[in-house]
């Protein structure tokens, strides 16, 4: 929602331009924007006076100003420019939106910088603790620092790590759920990079024998990032990984996550309970909590009380209560959803069920009126059931609560830029169970590589689901503890899309390919 404040700005800085004869701009073609010019406008001075260079010629370059009075800041950019200025007004929005793309990092500039990097003198002896404020060289470090995160985050990785090695650092970012390996300073650099990391954490420095988790909150023009430390001790140094929670990149909402429309019509069927258990299942990194979290926003209205119990809460949802586990002071997830069930809620989101004394608080509270969201990890529907009941739930409390279990993959998209077609063998069809005539176009799909996908043919990813709705057949084989393998054919027979035949429809038409299939099934799920 754009701010009454910054519209009536607007408005009244249009009309004192006009008066005053400044040309006006509706547009800016970022892609002509003079960008060598950011080495003499900052970006605070541009982000304070909004000023931002969107012209250059041999006379004069010309640069927007939002407020037309501002003849300072415009005598300022005459000086630091060290050349004729002329100013046009432009509407806040638009000159925001220049400054984020004026200063974004170019792509190959962290191995520039790192190529031109002076190495420090001296040993480099991975034991020495530095102090950032006593370092000669910290500026540069903090701008290596800088453009790696920048870099990271325009290119959409999940994850940075940082990784000491006994002759170097290797800084590898997680792409689409794969490690890619993306710069290797020197090792001489590795104490004061890792540190600088550790003072934005808020982490002690002079700790190199324990594991530390800390966040960093940062600004990346008008988008907000945190970043999850963590830290642990390996043989060469301390090796550091940073989870990017970037809100702007956040994508909510159960049509966007790629559920089949008839199992989207189905989940959206159970979720509309008033009371029960949902579960959501897969490994680490298969998009659960994007899928909770997701739930809660088509759940979420002011006329009902949602509360959630996460480790840790990784985004902040407008309207929800939300509650970090904090085992170090006695809040384990039992402790915590305990506490919950006094706040009066009507939906209840726990993190993980991961014990006995978490799963039963939860189907407590699925019995006296609650409607409850959780997680667990297994390898597929059918099998939740067990894990649950190894975990001493009894069969009969299970079969009365649970509604369903959503459970899911994250296969890499096919990057559309270097999308082509092939003509499958015989044993690639064979392990689809698919004919050549049931092809879209007879033919299977992979990408070259390209630049845009940085050469790995993907981009981007989709989930592959598995919605296994608890009927009254299951529930009397549930309560008589069924074999995994009977609830499976029994769900099946019901019409429940299987993660496999899922995945097979998503190789089909050209969403995926057959060795992502393949690579999430490689644990063995049902064949």
């Amino acid at each position: 929602m754009v701010n009454p404040k910054t519209l009536d700005q607007n408005s009244q800085f249009e009309a004192l331009a006009h008066k005053l004869g400044m040309q006006q701009v509706q547009t800016i073609i970022f892609a002509e924007l003079p960008k060598h010019l950011a080495k003499q406008i900052d970006y605070p001075f541009a982000r304070k006076h909004l000023l931002v260079p969107i012209a250059e010629s041999d006379e004069k370059i010309t640069v927007t100003l939002f407020d037309p009075l501002n003849l300072n800041a415009l005598e300022e950019a005459r000086l630091l420019l060290d050349k004729e200025v002329e100013a046009v007004f432009a509407k806040r929005e638009l000159i925001l939106q220049a400054i984020d793309i004026f200063y974004h990092r170019q792509e190959g500039e962290v191995s520039d910088f790192l190529a031109t990097l002076d190495k420090e003198k001296g040993s480099g002896n991975q034991e020495q603790i530095y102090d950032l404020l006593e370092v000669k060289d910290e500026a540069p470090i903090v701008q290596l620092l800088n453009m790696v995160l920048s870099e990271a985050i325009d290119q959409k990785a999940s994850d940075i790590h940082f990784e000491p090695f006994e002759d170097d650092l290797n800084i590898r970012y997680r792409i689409d759920g794969v490690l890619q390996t993306r710069h290797t300073p020197p090792r001489e650099h590795q104490a004061k990079l890792l540190t600088r990391i550790k003072v934005l954490a808020k982490l002690d420095i002079a700790e190199h024998r324990l594991p530390q988790d800390g966040r960093i909150k940062l600004k990346m023009g008008k988008r907000e990032i945190d970043f999850r430390v963590s830290t642990v001790p390996v043989t060469h140094g301390e090796r550091i990984v940073l989870r990017i929670l970037d809100k702007g990149n956040l994508s909510l909402g159960l049509d966007q996550i790629g559920l089949m429309p008839t199992v989207l019509q189905e989940y959206k069927q159970i979720i509309s309970s008033t009371e029960g258990i949902i579960l959501v299942t897969g490994p680490t990194g298969s998009g659960k909590t994007t899928t909770l979290y997701s739930t809660l926003w088509e759940l979420y209205n002011e006329e009902i009380n949602i509360m959630t119990i996460e480790d840790p809460v990784e985004y902040k949802l407008k309207g929800i209560a939300q509650i970090a586990v904090q085992p170090k002071i006695g809040l384990p997830f039992a402790a915590g959803l305990r506490h919950i069930l006094r706040q009066d809620p009507d939906v209840v989101m726990i993190g993980e069920i991961r014990d006995n004394e978490t799963a039963e608080i939860a189907i407590q509270a699925s019995l006296t009126g609650h409607l409850v969201f959780s997680t667990l990890h297994t390898n597929d529907a059918p099998s939740t059931i067990a894990r649950l009941m190894d975990m001493g739930i009894e069969p009969y409390l299970l079969s009365a609560t649970i509604m369903g279990v959503l459970s899911q993959r994250l296969v890499r998209r096919i990057c559309p830029h270097c999308k082509q077609g092939y003509k499958p063998k015989k044993a690639e069809l064979e392990q689809l169970g698919l004919k050549f005539s049931e092809l879209e176009n007879k033919q299977l799909y992979h990408g070259k590589g390209c630049a845009k996908c940085f050469g790995l043919g993907y981009s981007g990813r989709c989930g592959v689901y598995e919605l296994m709705i608890i009927n009254d057949q299951l529930r009397s084989q549930i309560a008589q503890k069924a074999d995994v393998n009977i609830l499976r054919k029994i769900a099946l027979q019901e019409n429940m899309i299987s993660l496999r035949s899922h995945g097979i429809e998503l190789v089909r038409t050209g969403t995926t390919t057959l060795s992502e299939l393949l690579r999430i099934r490689k644990k063995g799920e049902e064949s």
